[in-house]
């Protein structure tokens, strides 16, 4: 590491500029930081990162190299790149698939409840707004009572307002001027309204037709915080409640009058979406913008159910459009839920019939079966390519060591063959080869010995050859031998016979080698013997052919010629 810091460029770059970015930070404190300095810490940052990267480079080639110096680890890395990648790829695709799938069904069954809820509020303000119409105003408190006992039934938290209002609207024909003054006090409400304060008025944006939609309520000290501020709380926006809010216009007891309709989306609401679709609506936030919520009442909380942890429950997320009460400008509502995949599959794939729900259960099971089998097969296909690699770099492995071995001059080492395969049969020959080496190392030794026994014989036999020129008085004689080989039969000699005479000789064994160069010596010796017993040549010639030719092989001879010098 300190070679790595100190030693090279990047990471004496490094050292520096966090010097620089120490000194510079020391004194920053008693220093106004000048452009100077501002400079001079730019630039040491980014020698910093520069460095970083380079050695985080050079680490990471370093790294490769140390590990994947062996084979074994490259066949697993590759096996694990072709065959385990591929794999968890594929798998992460279909569950990616199959969690957007079922985060999109989520969304759509959210995005139908507050559809339906919105459809049921409205018909529930046109139908009273009707009624008031129809009746002329009179008995505006008992239908409000009764459409909300009819509605707390499903909905506790309904709330609803009647409202006098200036719009003014075409009614249908021959009703507007229908009923009887009841002289009803406007405005009226029925319900708790624990979430919001009852409206004072209507808007002129909602056109005659009415309204149906979402607003959304929020805490005071929320809704009372500037833009800026709601910005702060980040891309989640403000936790608001739904308010789902129908407006239908009426003319009644002389008089323009307005039904709102109110139905809070709270815990109860929340839970039966829960119990019809699996899905759990947790919380609401609306996203930043120009919308202003409504002020929720205090003690009013935006919490709806807790996040479940319920058998593969996934996070989903629904967006709804809701509009500002005051100015009908529209803006987003981000829903996050939990839903339970299982319940959702089993809500969808739910029949009516018995035939159909077992059909159901048995692609349940069916799938799953598939499932556990593709597990089971890629467990085996990657111990089977683990076992394979293994194999393969066992014997890999093996023929490293042996030439290792064999490098260092050990070819006795041998390599056990546990496989019959074409690396088996490379083992094989490496041991061979070894075994030939070896082989070839003790004929070579035998061979360098037998050439020193024949050099030592060649010398031997040269020492029987007279030795320099023979001086003779009113004679010289010199000669020469040269063997064809270390040793051969080949012989001459000059004799000293006394009173002034000489025997000179010339011989020839048959063959080369050693045995030729047996008999020489044994010649050399009998003619030596014999040279002082005859004189004549004849008879030294005679006797020695009797004597030699008892002890010569049968397909060996000697070429002697004798000539004595007086």
């Amino acid at each position: 590491m300190n070679n790595a810091l100190f030693q090279t460029i990047s990471g004496r770059a490094i050292v520096i500029g966090a010097a620089v970015k120490v000194a510079i930070a020391m004194a920053g404190p008693l220093v106004p930081a000048p452009a100077l300095m501002t400079f001079a810490d730019t630039l040491a940052s980014v020698a910093i990162v520069l460095g970083g990267v380079y050695l985080a480079v050079r680490g990471v080639a370093f790294a490769k190299q140390r590990l994947l110096w062996r084979v074994r680890r490259k066949l697993i890395i590759s096996y694990v790149f072709m065959g385990v990648v591929p794999a968890v790829l594929i798998a992460a695709f279909f569950l990616l698939g199959g969690m957007l799938l079922f985060s999109n069904i989520s969304s759509y069954l959210v995005q139908n409840k507050i559809r339906s809820l919105t459809e049921h509020t409205a018909s529930t303000a046109e139908i009273l707004s009707a009624q008031i119409q129809r009746n002329g105003g009179s008995a505006v408190r008992a239908l409000l009572d009764a459409h909300l006992g009819d509605e707390q039934q499903d909905f506790p938290a309904i709330s609803i307002a009647v409202l006098p209002t200036s719009r003014v609207c075409d009614a249908e024909p021959g009703v507007r001027t229908g009923g009887r003054s009841s002289g009803a006090e406007l405005p009226m409400f029925a319900g708790a309204w624990t979430h919001v304060p009852p409206p004072a008025s209507v808007p002129d944006w909602i056109p005659c037709d009415g309204f149906a939609g979402l607003l959304a309520a929020a805490p005071a000290e929320e809704t009372a915080a500037s833009s800026p501020e709601r910005l702060r709380l980040g891309l989640l926006g403000t936790p608001v409640i739904v308010i789902v809010r129908a407006v239908s216009f009426a003319f009644a007891d002389g008089r323009n009058v307005a039904v709102v309709v109110d139905l809070p989306i709270d815990t109860h609401i929340a839970e039966q979406l829960r119990q019809d679709t699996g899905v759990a609506l947790a919380n609401v936030n609306m996203l930043p913008g120009a919308v202003q919520p409504l002020a929720l009442r205090s003690g009013a909380s935006t919490a709806l159910l807790p996040q479940t942890s319920g058998e593969l429950s996934m996070p989903s997320v629904a967006f709804l459009s809701m509009a500002d009460w005051d100015t009908g400008r529209r803006a987003e509502l981000r829903t996050a839920s939990r839903m339970n995949v299982s319940e959702i599959y089993k809500r969808i794939g739910d029949s009516d019939s018995d035939r159909g729900q077992t059909f159901s259960q048995r692609m349940r099971l069916f799938f799953v079966f598939v499932g556990a089998l593709f597990l089971v097969i890629e467990a085996l296909a990657l111990m089977a390519g683990l076992a394979l690699a293994r194999s393969i770099t066992g014997t890999v492995h093996a023929l490293f060591t042996g030439t290792a071995r064999v490098r260092k001059g050990d070819f006795t080492h041998r390599i056990a063959i546990e496989t019959p395969d074409q690396l088996g049969e490379l083992a094989e020959s490496f041991n061979l080869m070894t075994a030939s080496i070896e082989d070839l190392l003790i004929e070579q030794a035998e061979k360098k010995r037998l050439e020193e026994e024949l050099r030592i014989a060649h010398k031997i036999q040269m020492s029987l050859m007279p030795q320099g020129p023979l001086s003779v008085p009113g004679m010289s004689v010199t000669a020469l031998c040269v063997p064809a080989r270390e040793v051969g039969g080949d012989y001459y000699d000059v004799l000293p016979l006394g009173d002034d005479r000489i025997g000179v000789l010339i011989a020839d064994v048959a063959g080369k080698g050693t045995s030729a160069a047996l008999y020489m010596a044994e010649l050399k010796g009998l003619i030596l013997s014999l040279s002082r017993i005859h004189e004549s040549p004849r008879a030294l010639l005679i006797e020695a052919n009797r004597i030699i030719a008892a002890h010569l092989d049968a397909r060996s001879f000697i070429t002697i010629t004798y000539a004595v010098f007086d």
